[in-house]
């Protein structure tokens, strides 16, 4: 190890080294580009093309793109199974390829792959062993990721009895098994039932809180928005657009839902027609009466014509626009722009 200056400074190499150890960001990637060939015809394809986006550390990182869109050719550049066409990938401080680098990040593949005769608790000490880690320290973290993972009941099973479902939970288990600072997810909720989702969902969450960063890759809406603090679009091998779940699908009023419960003697009256005629959609469900308002729309003036006809306002709930209006508006719109872009050509 370099010793220090005399005058008790750090010497240049030691302080590069500090100070890319306490970066602020746990991945960036800059201008990543890859382009492929097609084995017969000998075609160039881009599957990335000048991809750059940065991740905090102790941050939840959703990387969502429809299929195809270089979700997962971006992780394997990260994960250094492929080498960029051009660009540069940084993690933890570390430009890649880097040793150093991969020892502090976890993986799990969008289709893991085990040797079918192994049980999880086998699969996690051959993890451990890849890692370096002591026969102690590897039976403890092996047991606390089997329990953390809800395979407890079917460690003593072979992999080959798992279910998909199973197998994704223990691909988890040895994406953790190093004590990874950075944990990168592709589709970590495939193929896993509405409980099992939910866990997935728990776990990266905890994994945030003990200052863990997530990057998973998804096209489940739902899980994206439920738990990134930033999300970034992908389309056509492009980040189409990046923010957190706010900043990208804002703040602006789409409409107002309202539910009304009709009178009883309103039931077949001109009551109903009077409050679906300011509406821009309205739909009757038994007595109950659901209405949209344009954002436009004087809400309190048609509250006050509810409860002048006699229904009994149920709920009132603005509509902003959503983060599947935004995925499909970044998706068309790149499909448009690389439609006529090869139109060009």
């Amino acid at each position: 190890m370099r010793e220090p200056c005399a005058d008790g400074a750090l010497g240049p190499q030691v302080a590069l080294s500090l100070a890319a150890s306490v970066s602020a960001l746990a991945i960036e990637v800059r201008g990543l580009e890859k382009t492929y060939r097609t084995p017969f015809r000998r075609r160039k394809v881009e599957a990335l093309r000048g991809v750059s986006f940065s991740v905090e550390r102790g941050r939840v990182f959703g990387f969502l793109g429809p299929n195809g869109a270089g979700k997962t050719t971006t992780i394997r550049v990260l994960m250094g199974l492929i080498r960029p066409s051009a660009g540069s990938c940084r993690i933890m401080g570390h430009d890649l390829p880097s040793q150093v680098a991969r020892s502090r990040v976890g993986f799990l593949p969008e289709q893991p792959y085990f040797y079918d005769y192994l049980t999880v608790s086998e699969l996690l000490d051959l993890a451990g062993r890849l890692f370096g880690l002591d026969r102690a320290t590897r039976r403890r973290r092996a047991d606390e990721l089997i329990a953390k993972v809800g395979l407890d009941r079917a460690r003593s099973q072979s992999l080959k009895k798992y279910s998909k479902g199973m197998l994704q939970r223990a691909g988890l288990a040895q994406a953790l098994m190093n004590d990874p600072d950075v944990v990168v997810l592709d589709e970590p909720t495939s193929g896993l039932d509405p409980v099992g989702r939910k866990e997935v969902r728990e776990l990266i969450l905890e994994l945030r809180d003990a200052g863990k960063t997530v990057f998973f890759s998804s096209h489940i809406l739902s899980d994206v928005e439920t738990i990134a603090d930033e999300i970034a679009i992908v389309a056509r091998g492009q980040i189409q657009s990046q923010g957190t779940p706010r900043e990208l699908v804002g703040q602006s009023l789409q409409g107002t839902e309202i539910v009304l419960r009709l009178a009883a003697d309103a039931a077949n009256s001109d009551a109903e027609r009077s409050l679906a005629a300011p509406a821009r959609a309205a739909r009757r469900i038994a007595d109950e009466l659901t209405v949209t308002l344009a954002a436009e729309d004087d809400v309190d003036a048609y509250l006050a014509l509810a409860h002048g006809l006699g229904a009994k306002v149920v709920s009132v709930v603005p509509r902003h626009e959503t983060l599947e209006a935004v995925f499909l508006r970044q998706i068309a719109g790149a499909d448009a722009s690389g439609s006529a872009r090869e139109g060009r050509v």
